[in-house]
């Protein structure tokens, strides 16, 4: 952010996890990107009906919202929090594990349900529940809060302090946005996504449209 006064105040892309019962933010696992990625990819697949195209009364059917991924590349770096050791004790003592840990438990089941899962093994009982993560949201600006699923995390630890703690690292981030097939209408993230469609909406109908002329036509036949 610019240190200039007047500068526009530049807000911070994150994910924001919420908890699965209640839908209360987990504010200690919310993850904020230091730096703001240069670019975002996104990819949207077409989820059509008849799409081998043997029956032509159904090319033109959607099934539902296209299946959509993101994927980014951002970075952590620790050196500004080091030129104060004083101010950044955490930091100072860890590197940016902390950081990358919060990442990496995006991933992971809980420690606790692995225990409670084994436990529940132990006793002898025929059906283990799969371990429920937390609902996870892609804060991209105020108009782009959507619920995904991290399906790819790599991470490139760049540069290291003396005790081997990681100061410096690159993270790759991949994203499938979870619509209402994936969550339903009733349920928190299914909402949150409906809200994403039709702001996608809203934008739309703003947009310049056309004239066929500028084609170099005057109609369809």
């Amino acid at each position: 952010m610019s240190g200039f006064p007047g500068s526009p105040r530049v807000l911070k892309a994150g994910i924001v996890p919420l908890d699965p019962v209640t839908s209360a933010v987990l504010t200690s696992r919310m993850i904020v990107l230091q730096y703001n990625p240069d670019t975002l990819s996104r990819t949207l697949q077409v989820q059509a009906v008849g799409a081998d195209g043997r029956d032509f009364s159904e090319a033109l059917r959607l099934k539902g919202p296209p299946v959509e991924t993101f994927k980014l590349d951002a970075e952590i770096d620790a050196t500004d929090q080091l030129e104060k050791p004083d101010e950044n004790a955490t930091t100072t003592q860890s590197g940016i594990f902390p950081q990358l840990a919060l990442l990496e438990t995006l991933v992971y089941p809980s420690s606790a349900q692995l225990s409670a899962n084994d436990a529940r093994q132990g006793r002898g009982e025929l059906e283990i529940v799969p371990m429920e993560a937390p609902l996870t949201l892609f804060v991209w600006s105020r108009a782009r809060v959507v619920p995904v699923r991290v399906t790819e995390l790599s991470i490139t630890e760049e540069a290291f302090d003396t005790a081997l703690n990681p100061i410096r690292a690159k993270v790759s981030l991949g994203l499938r946005v979870l619509s209402v097939d994936d969550l339903g209408f009733a349920n928190k993230g299914g909402g949150l996504f409906m809200s994403y469609l039709q702001r996608k909406e809203q934008l739309a109908a703003r947009g310049p449209g056309g004239v066929l002329g500028q084609l170099g036509l005057t109609g369809i036949p």
